[in-house]
């Protein structure tokens, strides 16, 4: 980046126009921000090559169920983060792996992890205050 450009700040973005129902950050945040998306796309993190079988996912994410991550690994492949391939096997052998631009994300996630890490006790903190001012 040259010296005389410099990075937008978040206020000045037009992906931040959240009063448009087509905000990019707000339709991207209901996929990512879902319970069960950034769980699945941390524990492909955490494997070789980014990748893994529908049996291996299921069993490192135990309470999700077999509908919900279906449907999670269908909406994460639509949006080009997650791949899947099919291996003429019998029985057939399904894989799912990272594409480029889903480890692109890994990084702010990482962020947010680190963030979360770093400010949780706080956080536990604020909500035992304001449950005991709400009783």
């Amino acid at each position: 980046m040259k010296k005389t450009q410099q990075k937008k700040s978040l206020h000045q973005s037009p992906s931040l126009d959240t009063t448009s129902n087509m905000c990019p950050l707000r339709e991207l945040l209901s996929r990512l921000g879902d319970k069960w998306s950034m769980l699945v796309i941390l524990t492909l993190a955490k494997r070789k090559f980014h990748r893994a079988r529908f049996s291996e996912l299921k069993r490192e994410i135990p309470d999700i169920s077999q509908r919900m991550l279906t449907a999670t690994l269908r909406i994460l492949e639509r949006d080009g983060l997650l791949k899947r391939t099919i291996y003429p096997e019998v029985p057939p052998r399904v894989e799912y792996e990272m594409t480029e631009t889903g480890v692109s994300i890994l990084k702010p996630m990482e962020n947010l992890v680190h963030w979360i890490e770093s400010h949780w006790k706080t956080i536990h903190r604020s909500r035992d205050t304001f449950d005991k001012k709400s009783v």
